[in-house]
């Protein structure tokens, strides 16, 4: 009969056990000092190793043969506690087991001294869904046991565990495991089962087993059954995912405030008959994504993604502010919630992906908290006043004699306004420079360059002042070099726009907001070789720069 891959590789010592060694090197310890206590206590997450760890216990201390405090798995009682023979280690099932007369019955077996083992182990699993009878029975014996007789309690739900058993117990706690080790343990079973496991395959089962080893074996086991090859789409296939791809595709779709676009991948999945509560999940998991690369010097220890996607993960969070992608979490939040107490899974869907893609339409405060991030950003670029005249009120009629009309001598003393100078055109990008410099020197500097990484954000603060300016700049590159930003743009639009001092103070502040320091502008001059060929029309541009501020371009 076949045997499932999570049971045919259950670990039957404690050095084959992943992820916990804070469990098992003090076990390990314990059992070679001869310091076996009476009652243990395991706590943690599904799927992390509990009862695993408790069955080795209850071999370890029982063999005949141990090898530093690992069970021999050779000797005669090693053999029949694994197939089931040893009457002397017994596994209760609380949940089905949870009265006080099956505890009773437990204390009247725990008395006789055991047939073939040293010590008569009960491993309690789920120790949390006994009634509160039930522990009280239990106290007594647990606190002062036969010599003969050793306590193993599992439970996920520790909290639950009255504070009189957590006393009498030592307590050992499982760590979710990580996606890094778990990644490397399918590699190695795959191996073994002589299946080809790629590796950004064996990330993603992971990531979806969420630090429980169990759950990613099962997966694993399910995605064998397509074929010895497990690839990465064939995981996503296996587990229903919407596919990383759609995920970049709404997250792009609600940074450009597209609901269009959103909707119609909505509606692709759907027809694909993807699950609306797992794509959900999967978005949501995005999101915290971009919120741990927009916050912390480096993720990737955290996210365990491939190195293409982190690099396409952190170019799109440069260009999210952050109370976007906390919208966005919290918008996920509350649409699963709302899911699974029984509304329309697709509707829900919809209506999240609308609201992020609409903030006005949100009354949630973190919708409130977007909307009055973006209008700072746009104060602090000068798109808009920075305060708005107040309406004067009308005065109230007054019942009197109206003053007496002032000489029209005070009329005329009065200051006239000044008059605002002319505008003495746009100033070329040289002006940049407090003084010329050699070609020699400029191309020193040009030398030094370095990418600025952060210019899709600075484009993107940009955009929040002129959709035309930002779409001049489209497909530009810009380098560091001391105190200059030096622009490579194919544009020759952008470097027009450059020339005047007004757009120009606005793409200093931008640089200013994103980098926090201001710099001196300069354009970036390619070597000959770099340099291509091409016609200019002026006429491509100023079509070019229409577009960018949405309007329609006829042709004729």
């Amino acid at each position: 009969m076949y045997q499932v891959l999570y049971r045919k590789w259950r670990p039957q010592k404690f050095s084959d056990v992943v992820g916990q060694p804070q469990v098992t090197v003090t076990l390990k310890n314990e059992l070679m000092k001869n310091r076996v206590g009476h009652a243990y206590l395991f706590t943690g997450s599904r799927g992390t190793g509990k009862t695993t760890c408790a069955k080795i216990l209850a071999k370890a201390v029982n063999c005949l043969d141990p090898e530093n405090g690992d069970p021999c798995g050779k000797c005669a009682v090693c053999r029949g506690i694994d197939d089931g023979s040893v009457m002397d280690v017994v596994e209760i099932d609380a949940a089905s087991n949870n009265g006080v007369e099956n505890i009773r019955t437990l204390r009247e077996e725990a008395n006789f001294t055991p047939s073939v083992a040293r010590y008569r182990v009960y491993i309690i699993d789920e120790v949390h869904m006994l009634s509160t009878g039930a522990f009280n029975a239990l106290l007594k014996t647990l606190e002062e046991p036969p010599a003969h007789v050793i306590f193993i309690l599992a439970t996920t739900e520790v909290h639950k565990l009255p504070a009189t058993i957590l006393s009498r117990c030592q307590r050992f706690d499982f760590h979710r495991i990580s996606p890094e080790e778990i990644a490397g343990r399918l590699e190695y079973i795959a191996k073994q089962e002589n299946a080809e496991l790629e590796h950004p395959a064996a990330l993603l089962i992971a990531r979806l087993a969420d630090g429980a080893l169990r759950d990613a074996l099962s997966l694993l086991d399910q995605c064998l059954g397509r074929g010895g090859r497990v690839t990465e789409e064939a995981v996503a296939e296996t587990a229903g995912l919407a596919g990383r791809e759609h995920l970049f595709e709404l997250s792009d779709a609600v940074c450009r405030k597209d609901s269009a676009s959103a909707l119609g991948v909505i509606d692709r999945l759907y027809s694909a008959s993807k699950d609306m509560a797992r794509l959900c999940e999967e978005l949501s998991q995005y999101f915290r994504g971009l919120m741990l690369i927009k916050t912390m010097r480096d993720a990737r220890n955290i996210l365990a993604v491939p190195d293409d996607e982190y690099e396409k993960m952190s170019a799109q969070a440069l260009s999210m502010p952050l109370p976007v992608i906390l919208h966005c979490l919290d918008a996920m939040q509350d649409s699963l919630e709302r899911m699974y107490r029984g509304g329309n899974r697709r509707i829900e869907m919809e209506m999240a992906l609308i609201r992020l893609c609409s903030p006005e339409l949100d009354s949630s405060v973190d919708a409130l908290v977007r909307r009055v991030s973006a209008l700072e950003r746009r104060l602090a670029s000068g798109a808009v006043p920075a305060a708005v005249p107040a309406v004067q009120a009308p005065q109230p009629e007054k019942i009197g004699p109206e003053p007496a009309e002032q000489p029209r001598e005070a009329e005329n003393s009065r200051p006239e306004p000044e008059k605002a100078s002319e505008p003495s055109g746009p100033e070329p990008l040289a002006q940049e420079k407090p003084s010329p410099r050699p070609a020699e020197a400029m191309q020193e500097i040009q030398a030094s360059a370095k990418r600025l990484e952060a210019w899709p954000e600075v484009l993107q603060t940009l955009r929040e002042y002129s959709q035309a300016v930002a779409a001049s700049f489209s497909g530009s590159t810009a380098y560091v070099s001391g105190e200059y930003v030096l622009i490579d743009a194919p544009s020759p639009m952008a470097f027009e726009l450059l020339r005047r001092p007004a757009q120009r103070d606005k793409m200093r502040e931008a640089i200013r907001q994103v980098t926090g320091r201001v710099y001196k502008l300069g354009p970036y001059q390619k070597s000959a070789a770099q340099q291509e060929k091409k016609p200019e029309d002026p006429l491509e541009d100023l079509e070019e720069l229409a577009r960018g501020a949405g309007i329609e371009v006829i042709k004729k």
